[in-house]
């Protein structure tokens, strides 16, 4: 009887020490995110003044200055640009090297990608720049897709070499059986079922080119601008504005957590998916 009376009571109490580390963990998570939401409507002596954290007058003053004074529509154009372009770019080229990898078992090729995927990109600055330098490319949409896929393509590859391998080869024998080439039995079997998988990688793809500051710090130009180098206009030689700051930051990250909101069933999946065999 004592046993079955303790029994329930360990499971509640382990119940409640789970909550209460999730909330914990939620409220470091999320923190941060409420404070950039919160700051985006206050003044700047209200952001500097931690007793009005929760205490202010909501302005829209800060988003005005986003979009009519600093004109953030052009950047926001341009990442868009240069996110989607190097994503798709990436998909095109990598999925069917992950495929050829995964079905010719070649271990030492993707021992390589993952090599290059660990080099931090900074180290690939000076030579890009060079190199596009010389070839009139500095500045330029293609000069900034181009650096991008070297991160996205190797991540899009590694991710999806264990998917691949997750699907059973009788299909595809049973379409070649049936009259379809390897590249028909690619593009209407493989693709398909890798789907999750697909959505998984094209949605870390463009999260990475969204955010990225650095490929844009050193090789954009006016025209090219994106939106994380498009909040150095908020910093001047003798003034932050902490309220433009944190408005561009909540332009720059709501589209990212929307997507990953909806979505993100679709990306538990694809990036469990690989995980077993059979």
């Amino acid at each position: 009887m004592e046993y079955g009376v303790s029994s329930p009571s360990k499971k509640l109490r382990r119940q409640i020490l789970f909550y209460l580390f999730l909330a914990v963990v939620l409220l470091l998570v999320l923190f941060p995110l409420i404070w950039m939401l919160l700051a985006s409507f206050k003044t700047n002596a209200e952001i500097l003044n931690v007793k009005r954290m929760f205490r202010f007058t909501p302005t829209l003053k800060n988003y005005f200055s986003v979009f009519v004074k600093y004109n953030f529509k052009r950047p926001l154009v341009n990442s868009f640009i240069i996110s989607f372009v190097s994503t798709i770019i990436a998909l095109i080229m990598g999925l069917p090297a992950s495929y050829s990898i995964a079905r010719e078992r070649m271990h030492i090729f993707s021992g390589i990608i993952l090599m290059i995927r660990i080099v931090p990109a900074i180290s690939f600055l000076v030579p890009w720049y060079t190199l596009f330098s010389k070839l009139n490319l500095a500045g330029t949409f293609t000069s900034l897709i181009l650096c991008h896929l070297i991160v996205s393509l190797p991540l899009i590859i590694w991710i999806m070499i264990p998917y691949f391998e997750t699907l059973p080869l009788e299909l595809e024998h049973s379409a070649w059986i049936d009259g379809c080439s390897k590249a028909g039995s690619f593009l209407r079997i493989m693709l398909p079922l890798s789907s999750p998988g697909i959505l998984t990688c094209g949605i870390l793809a463009f999260i990475f080119s969204w955010n990225n500051f650095m490929f844009a710090l050193v090789l954009s130009s006016s025209r090219t601008l994106t939106l994380p180098l498009a909040i150095y206009q908020f910093i001047s030689y003798s003034n932050v504005d902490w309220g433009g700051i944190m408005a561009a930051s909540v332009v720059i990250t709501m589209p990212i957590i929307i997507i990953s909101f909806f979505l993100q069933r679709y990306i538990i999946a694809g990036l469990t998916a690989g995980a077993v065999k059979g």
